[in-house]
């Protein structure tokens, strides 16, 4: 899916799905920047911190409108704002967690969320042991209420994070509650309407990919590599900043957020009505 916002001309500008990706991940630096008291950012120095090259960091934020100044940079704040808005995220978001075992309590107390525009209002589980405990403020609901609450929420976003026996249930629950994006933590494709978004994050695939890249630097006698398996070559990342109040950012950028399996963004891998998309 591509996200269209009004350009300067008044025409809507379509945005790539791999740019409003990087979109997300820039506003993460972006964040942490303006923690650190930073008020302008060279387009370099954000690049570096993003892990991109400064050509596609421009081209991206060109998608945005007129932004930074040359010899100068970004204003940190104001760009900021632009992705947030650009993203959606200046109206927040009001999000249902469905399944509170291991993986959903980790969600649930997860501080990050609120402080990028999301905020967790609702926890559903079908475990009697679990319902009625008390999460991070949150009390957990039966999932037989979830319909409901979606409404009386005004939930905007639905996680799942139950078994995979009961994932087609919950996704329809919250479709029938008006929720319109859903993240999955689950394999199953899901049956959506065509306008409801659907993310999904598959852990294993995630650790198959790690499986993958980790064979990749294991060479047979004498140093040859298995000839069976030709990939291309890893891309060169770019140098650590030295001189700049970036120098924690560019060591830092890649680490923020929950952690998840060796992920560092929980959206990582995504399909939009079962489809994968590559981020």
């Amino acid at each position: 899916m591509t996200e269209e916002r009004p350009s300067p001309s008044g025409v809507e500008r379509v945005i790539p799905q791999a740019t409003v990706t990087r979109l997300a991940t820039y506003l993460r630096v972006l964040s942490i920047l303006a923690d650190e008291g930073v008020l302008i950012v060279s387009s370099e120095e954000l690049a570096t911190a993003a892990g991109v090259g400064s050509a596609k960091l421009r081209k991206d934020l060109s998608f945005l409108g007129p932004n930074g100044v040359r010899g100068v940079g970004y204003d940190v704040a104001r760009l900021r704002a632009k992705i947030d808005s650009a993203l959606g995220l200046d109206r927040g978001h009001r999000v249902v967690l469905a399944g509170v075992g291991n993986l959903g309590q980790a969600l649930a107390g997860y501080g990050g969320f609120a402080r990028r525009g999301f905020t967790m209002v609702g926890l559903f589980d079908s475990d009697p042991a679990r319902v009625g405990t008390e999460i991070d403020g949150l009390t957990v609901r039966h999932v037989d209420e979830l319909v409901v609450a979606c409404r009386e929420l005004e939930a905007t976003i639905g996680v799942i994070a139950t078994p995979d026996e009961a994932v087609h249930g919950v996704a329809e629950q919250l479709v029938d509650g008006g929720v319109e994006c859903i993240l999955s933590f689950s394999p199953m494709v899901l049956d959506v309407p065509d306008h409801v978004e659907v993310r999904r994050v598959d852990l294993a695939v995630e650790m198959q990919v790690l499986s993958f890249n980790s064979s990749r630097n294991v060479s047979g006698p004498a140093g040859i590599a298995d000839p069976a398996i030709v990939v291309a070559p890893r891309p060169v990342s770019p140098p650590p900043l030295t001189s700049s109040p970036l120098t924690s950012t560019a060591r830092l950028g890649r680490s923020h957020g929950p952690r998840i399996a060796g992920n560092p963004n929980p959206v990582n891998s995504s399909t939009r009505n079962g489809s994968v998309i590559a981020p």
